[in-house]
Formats: C-alpha cells, structure tokens, sequence
C-alpha cells in the first residue's frame, strides 16, 4: 500500500544545519519514491532572523510562517500535511532522518498508530550536556509515574505517526511540553512504541533553557495529570 508521507519540522535560527537536514531528508524522499510513496517537507520557521527560510526554499521546502513556539509551530505544520503519515524532527541534525524509510515500514508493518523515538540508546559522547540527561531522565520518570506508560525518552523529538489519531488527543501545549504531552496522548489513546535511535551532537546554538523549560514542562505534567481523561 503506498502513502503519502508528511516531514513536518519547526525551525528557528538553523541556518547553518537546516541544509544538510533537508538534503538527508530529500534523499530518504527519494527512497520512498521508489517504494511508491509521495512526500511533502514542511518547515514551520517561528520569525527566524538569519538565512533558515531562504535556505528551506532552495531545497524545496514549503516553509510556513509561524508565531515562536514548540508546540504552535507543530500543530500548524500538522495543520498544513496532507500525508497520512507525519515524520518530526529537529532542524539542527541531532535525529537520525535518514532511517525514517525503516521507521516507516516498522509503523505500518506491525499496524502501530504512533512511534517515538530514545535518544539515549545510542547518544553521541557530546550530543547532549550532563545538565540536560538528568533533566531528561526526571522528566521521563515523572511521566512514567503519573501517567503509568513505560517509556525511556519522554522528550524525543523524533515521531512518526498516523495523522489520524490528532483528532483524538488533547493538545493544549503551545511550548515545550507538546512534546511529552503528544507522547502521554499516544500511549494512553493508541498503538504506540518507543524504538531506539542514533542522536548526534547538534549544530548550532542551543536554545533549550534547563531550569526554565525544565520546571515548565515538570509543572505541565502535574497539571496535565488532574486534566486527563481518556
């Protein structure tokens, strides 16, 4: 069965990896053409200052404009894809998207609605500060804890998915915590896994604040927690 495939990535300031991000991308769309899919690249860019946009579009990118915000600029770009299919990712070369053919083929070979991903099964020596693992790992066991789903990376970044399934989740996260968030959705509402992957050291600024993000994606799971309901 072929389908059509949805890269949907949030940019900001990415101007010196988002090209060879795009180029490993273009080149797996060229694998799945041969398998008989189509693909779009969406690129949600949250009022980039430097060249992001411009270097998207020169490699085909359909680049939307969006309001700064982790979880804004996704559900804008979920709004845009047509793909029954969506891949995410970052734009600053740390997710391995060059294995989304074989992440694909797992999803619908064993009939999954959504796969996310564990960085820190195969992490690169620098790819990650000691602050950040620690930060990562009380999140993650917070998320196990309240919400009872066995996952080792509750902040990954990398997910494929049916997009179907969105209109069964409540998404209320506009930052950070859309990323635990749409994972809690997952496990609780759908067929879901976590598979290992290869996570390399970025390129580029970090833009992740520990303590900030931190405490604000620890606050999001407490409240989230009184929230949920299946």
């Amino acid at each position: 069965m072929n389908h059509k495939i949805s890269f949907v990535l949030p940019a900001l300031n990415e101007e010196n990896a988002i090209g060879l991000v795009l180029d490993e991308i273009n080149q797996v769309r060229k694998e799945l053409e041969l398998k008989g899919h189509s693909s779009e690249v969406i690129i949600v860019d949250g009022k980039s200052n430097d060249n992001t946009v411009e270097i998207a579009k020169s490699k085909g990118a359909k680049v939307i404009l969006s309001e700064k915000g982790y979880g804004q600029q996704y559900n804008l770009g979920f709004e845009h894809a047509t793909g029954e299919i969506i891949v995410t990712g970052d734009t600053d070369l740390t997710y391995p998207l060059e294995d989304v053919s074989y992440l694909i083929n797992f999803l619908v070979g064993k009939n999954l609605d959504f796969i996310t991903t564990n960085r820190f099964a195969y992490m690169d020596k620098n790819a990650m500060s000691l602050t950040h693992k620690i930060g990562n790992l009380i999140l993650t066991g917070c998320t196990m804890g309240l919400f009872f789903i066995n996952i080792k990376d509750s902040q990954s970044g990398m997910w494929i998915f049916k997009r179907g399934i969105l209109r069964r989740f409540n998404l209320k996260s506009k930052g950070m915590p859309f990323s635990q968030e749409i994972k809690i959705e997952a496990f609780k509402k759908c067929k879901a896994k976590e598979l290992p992957i290869r996570y390399r050291e970025r390129i580029g600024e970090v833009k992740l604040n520990t303590f900030k993000d931190g405490f604000g994606n620890l606050f999001h799971l407490v409240k989230k927690r009184f929230e949920f309901t299946m």
